[in-house]
């Protein structure tokens, strides 16, 4: 099945505040990937995404030839596999590794706490300052990681950066005022904030009317308004 008037672009369901989503957006804005985009409601689901990917998450990514990518990191890699201008995946043996793990960690324990700690009134028998805590050491490590660079593996960005950020952007939103006086993460600050203040994070963030049955195909990526 193709999609109709624009049969050779991928079609993009996605939820603008969604860190997993965001990464995925941020991978393909980076491949210069053109996109059609359904901005969705999480509590009102598509029916065409729901039977494209039944677990009913963000992102989901239907190709022209059919495929259905409902797995973040893989529209990462997918669009960076066809086209990587700023290098995202040049890593090394080593550094792969560690990219690996840093991304595992991001989106198992660290992703728990944040949850946690973020949304405590849906975890009312949790103690969000232990899940705060928790996310506190994973933000100290990372400040260790980072150094002197700009980013995790230097001077350049790896996919691991964005992979993570949406996620440590989250991470401040549920309490600015103590991600901010957290002097022991200057290194973090920096690198969120160089992050946030981007055209790049602007583009990625772009708003989008909420898709409708009738709504006019628009596209993604599109300048920053």
């Amino acid at each position: 099945m193709k999609i109709k008037d624009y049969p050779d672009l991928p079609l993009l369901y996605s939820f603008r505040r969604c860190p997993y989503a965001m990464r995925a957006r941020l991978a393909l804005l980076s491949a210069g990937q053109l996109c059609v985009m359904r901005e969705i409601l999480l509590r009102d689901k598509p029916n065409h995404m729901l039977a494209l990917s039944p677990k009913g998450t963000v992102p989901v990514l239907w190709l022209g030839d059919g495929r259905v990518i409902d797995e973040s990191l893989d529209v990462m890699h997918l669009a960076l596999a066809q086209n990587d201008p700023e290098g995202w995946l040049s890593f090394t043996a080593e550094t792969q590794a560690l990219s690996d793990k840093l991304i595992e960690h991001n989106d198992g324990p660290f992703k728990h706490h944040l949850d946690r700690y973020k949304y405590a009134n849906r975890y009312e028998k949790e103690d969000k300052s232990e899940h705060r805590q928790a996310c506190l050491e994973t933000l100290q490590n990372l400040n260790q990681q980072l150094g002197d660079n700009d980013w995790l593996f230097g001077a350049a960005p790896r996919l691991t950066d964005f992979a993570l950020l949406p996620f440590i952007r989250q991470c401040r939103i549920a309490d600015p005022e103590w991600f901010d006086s957290q002097s022991q993460i200057a290194n973090v600050h920096r690198w969120l904030g160089a992050f946030l203040a981007s055209e790049r994070f602007a583009r990625a963030m772009t708003k989008y009317d909420v898709w409708q049955e009738d709504t006019p195909v628009v596209y993604f990526p599109l300048e920053a308004s």
